[in-house]
């Protein structure tokens, strides 16, 4: 987990994945949210309402970037086949990214109508729901591995 997060923090990591990943997860919100509301749009890491101003911009901590590597590592260290650890980690980090739009979209939406409320539900409603989805993405997939292991059939 470690080197991943130092990987993760290398200039180049940043410019090649992590800011066009937020990009990506900025305009996947503003599409998502244009079905319902016309009134948002996204420039680079922010998502604007330009009914009211009011916009967001998703910061490193808020792409859900450290949440799946915490994912990956956990996965990684864990002893199964190569093909489980690669569907595992595919479907965690998209089961992680799907979560990290809702929060998004809540966030932007739950900012316009109370300070207090975006404030409280960014800082840790959100923070522990995210890092709860990836534990029990891990957990999942332990189930998942274990059920497929032919030695789990026999001792059962």
């Amino acid at each position: 987990m470690v080197a991943l997060f130092a990987i993760e923090l290398l200039a180049p990591v940043q410019q090649a994945v992590v800011l066009p990943w937020t990009r990506a997860l900025a305009h996947a919100c503003a599409v998502l949210v244009t079905l319902f509301d016309s009134h948002v749009y996204s420039y680079g890491q922010v998502l604007q309402s330009t009914r009211n101003g009011f916009a967001i911009s998703i910061e490193s901590g808020c792409n859900g970037v450290e949440a799946a590597l915490i994912l990956v590592a956990a996965i990684a260290a864990f002893k199964a086949p190569w093909r489980a650890k690669v569907i595992g980690i595919v479907a965690g980090v998209a089961a992680i990214q799907a979560l990290n739009v809702v929060r998004v979209v809540s966030l932007f939406y739950l900012g316009q109508w109370n300070a207090h409320a975006f404030e409280w539900a960014h800082l840790y409603l959100w923070q522990a729901l995210i890092m709860i989805d990836a534990l029990v993405c891990w957990l999942l997939w332990l189930r998942w591995v274990q059920s497929r292991t032919p030695a789990a059939h026999a001792a059962a």
